[in-house]
C-alpha cells in the first residue's frame, strides 16, 4: 500500500493558487480601464476619452461630460466628425430606440463647438 495522500476536493482545493486582487484588477497589477464604443467611428476607447450623451427622464438629450448622470447613455468621441458620422448613420438614433429631431444634433454640436473653445 502506498503512503501518497488520497486527492480529495479539499487538498485540491489548497494546492489552486488564490490571488489577492481588488475589483477591476487584473494579474498584471494594473487597473481596468473601462471601453466604450463611439456611436460615430465605432471605435473601442477609454471611456474618460469619450463623451456621454444622455436621454433624461423627460426625454432631453444633454452631453454629459462627467459620465455620472442619470439617463440612457451613449458615447462619442470629442470629434465632430465623429458626431456627422453619427447622424449620417443613425447611431445614436440606434442608441436610444428612437427618432432624434434634428434640433437636438444643431444643439449638440453647438456643446462641442462650446467644448472645443473652453
Amino acid at each position: 500500500m502506498s503512503t501518497r495522500k488520497k486527492c480529495t476536493m479539499r487538498t485540491m482545493r489548497k494546492s489552486i493558487p488564490r490571488y489577492n486582487l481588488k475589483a477591476g484588477e487584473n494579474l498584471s497589477g494594473n487597473k481596468k480601464m473601462p471601453v466604450r464604443k463611439c456611436v460615430g467611428c465605432q471605435e473601442m476607447k477609454n471611456k474618460k476619452e469619450m463623451i456621454r450623451i444622455i436621454r433624461t427622464a423627460e426625454n432631453e438629450f444633454v452631453l454629459d461630460m462627467t459620465g455620472k448622470k442619470n439617463g440612457r447613455g451613449a458615447y462619442l468621441c470629442p470629434d465632430r466628425e465623429c458626431l456627422k458620422k453619427a447622424v449620417k448613420n443613425r447611431g445614436l438614433e440606434r442608441s436610444f430606440k428612437q427618432a432624434i429631431p434634428d434640433e437636438v444634433y444643431e444643439s449638440l454640436e453647438k456643446e462641442m463647438v462650446a467644448i472645443d473653445a473652453g
